[in-house]
């Protein structure tokens, strides 16, 4: 019984010498250097000539910053299509967009324009009894120097106005436009690179109608 348990010992010392120098790798299923990274460098084909290799997706991705948005304005509706042409022509690639504002025209009730300044006080006063409100109007085109008894986005409104301060006793007031209608284009250019901020900065065409771009408002 000695015996057999001296051989079994000794028996067993052998295959695990044999197994552990990896003599038996290919017999068994478990390997004597495992998947730890000194077995794999070992069966590594020329490990030399690896390189890591940068897909050109990354190299732009990772080299191009976050764009900025810059804006050049405002124009006018005559003065869009050479700010447009100009500001494609300094930067084809890139998405422009044209910001459209309007602004409505302002209808004041008017009164004037008067014969010399004592009129126009003796106007103000009246109006003073009657307590209506009212502000002077000077120098404004079509209109003279006159005075002003309330302003409206629309000349219904101001019409409205017109029959309520007759209805109160001032019979000359009438509708008059203060101001008409205008329209601004504001062109903006969205990710702009610090190269392309640079080159916008400086674009100075007659296109740009003397204006020059910044940073945009919004």
């Amino acid at each position: 019984m000695l015996r057999l348990l001296v051989g079994l010992l000794l028996l067993a010392n052998v295959a695990f010498y044999s197994w552990s120098h990896g003599w038996l790798d290919q017999f068994v299923g478990v390997r004597a250097q495992g998947d730890r990274e000194p077995g794999r460098l070992a069966l590594q084909v020329e490990p030399q000539r690896v390189r890591v290799v940068t897909t050109p997706s990354t190299r732009v991705a990772a080299a191009a910053p976050d764009g900025v948005c810059m804006e050049v304005g405002p124009f006018s509706p005559a003065q869009l299509a050479p700010a447009e042409a100009a500001v494609l022509a300094a930067l084809p690639q890139n998405r422009l967009d044209n910001v459209k504002r309007e602004t409505p025209a302002v209808w004041i009730v008017f009164m004037g324009p008067f014969a010399d300044r004592d009129a126009r006080v003796k106007k103000a006063d009246e109006l003073k009894r009657m307590k209506i409100a009212f502000e002077d109007i000077r120098q404004v085109p079509e209109l003279g120097d006159g005075l002003s008894l309330g302003r409206f986005d629309n000349r219904n409104a101001a019409e409205r106005a017109v029959a309520d301060l007759t209805a109160k006793g001032a019979r000359t007031a009438r509708v008059a436009q203060y101001a008409a209608a205008q329209v601004a284009h504001t062109l903006q250019v969205a990710d702009v690179t610090p190269v392309q901020q640079a080159q916008l900065a400086a674009l100075q065409t007659p296109g740009l109608a003397g204006k020059s771009f910044a940073a945009c408002t919004r």
